[in-house]
């Protein structure tokens, strides 16, 4: 769990105590992405409260290492310095991109909004777009450019005739390296290139049964300091909330940090909640699932429901050996 210093907690303080009035600031990592999810949430937000809005960017851990994120451990690498801002009263809520988030919560804050979840699943880009080849039909040692073990895991499981390169760098940056010809093709996330307006880069929407993805991938994450989550709540989603909390859940259980091989996918449908979670062996030959359901009740208490399933599932996997492979 991250620490903070008692200066940081008494800035904290001070800016809890001053009155709510002119632009609301919220912190942000100064990617493209990040600050195109970050402006989409601050508009709603805005709108609701009747006040105007001011990205506050900040520089993490995560931008300035060039090392690969696996080596990183994942923990919190894009997390760290936008919690400080935000205790320190730099700005009033930060955004998160919730599957690059610990689950572990941080002193003094609260995550007050989950926003309506968008696709979730992976996918791949190869040469030629949306007229590019599909995972199956890549050539026997296509070069793949991926930074997450899990993607590499779930590749490897189907193809492990491909060539696989770590990769780091922004949307542009990694597609750019499938246009000039150095790779093949790489593994982004559906929801980033939605929000980016690039799905034309996409070739291929990768199954969730094949590839299950990472616990609360596609959804964001806003975060507040605690007793001011009010300035956020306009914009939670009850069924993303249902889901994530039982995704991170899984996670939680298991102990296990953002960049291990474990894809978590869980689905509302009416008063149910589904969730099947699988743990992969890093070269993709061993894989274990577990999967459950839950009858949802109407009152709060659904929120501690949809936990509960989390941690039987992840229980379930810790019985059948994922500790080995994690």
């Amino acid at each position: 769990m991250t620490e903070f210093s008692n200066e940081t907690r008494a800035a904290a303080e001070e800016s809890a105590a001053a009155p709510a009035s002119g632009p609301i600031r919220i912190g942000t990592r100064g990617s493209q992405l990040a600050v195109t999810q970050t402006t989409w949430a601050a508009e709603q937000i805005a709108a609701a409260a009747g006040r105007p809005f001011e990205i506050v960017r900040v520089t993490t851990h995560g931008d300035v290492s060039r090392a690969s994120l696996s080596s990183l451990g994942g923990q919190g690498v894009f997390a760290t310095e936008l919690r400080e801002a935000l205790l320190a009263g730099e700005c009033e809520l930060v955004v998160h991109s919730l599957k690059d988030l610990p689950t572990a919560k941080a002193p003094g804050m609260e995550l007050a909004a989950f926003p309506e979840r968008e696709d979730r699943r992976d996918a791949l880009c190869s040469a030629g777009g949306a007229k590019g080849l599909g995972v199956m039909e890549l050539p026997a040692g296509a070069k793949v450019g991926t930074g997450s073990p899990r993607r590499v895991a779930e590749l490897k499981a189907i193809r492990p005739d491909l060539d696989i390169h770590d990769l780091r760098g922004n949307v542009d940056s990694r597609l750019g390296r499938v246009t000039s010809g150095e790779l093949d093709a790489v593994i982004l996330a559906c929801a980033g290139l939605e929000r980016l307006g690039r799905t034309d880069a996409i070739t291929e929407r990768l199954d969730l049964d094949r590839f299950p993805t990472a616990p609360g991938q596609g959804c964001l994450g806003i975060e507040t300091r605690d007793g001011e989550t009010a300035i956020a709540a306009t914009i939670d989603n009850r069924n993303s909330r249902l889901e994530v909390l039982c995704e991170r859940q899984v996670l939680r259980t298991l102990d296990a940090g953002c960049s291990a091989p474990l894809g978590v996918n869980c689905h509302v449908n009416g008063t149910t909640i589904e969730c099947v979670a699988s743990v992969f062996s890093l070269d993709g030959t061993r894989r274990i699932d577990a999967r459950g359901s839950r009858e949802l009740s109407a009152d709060e208490a659904t929120f501690a429901e949809a936990e509960a399933l989390g941690a039987e599932l992840a229980r379930e996997l810790l019985s059948e050996g994922a500790s080995t492979l994690l």
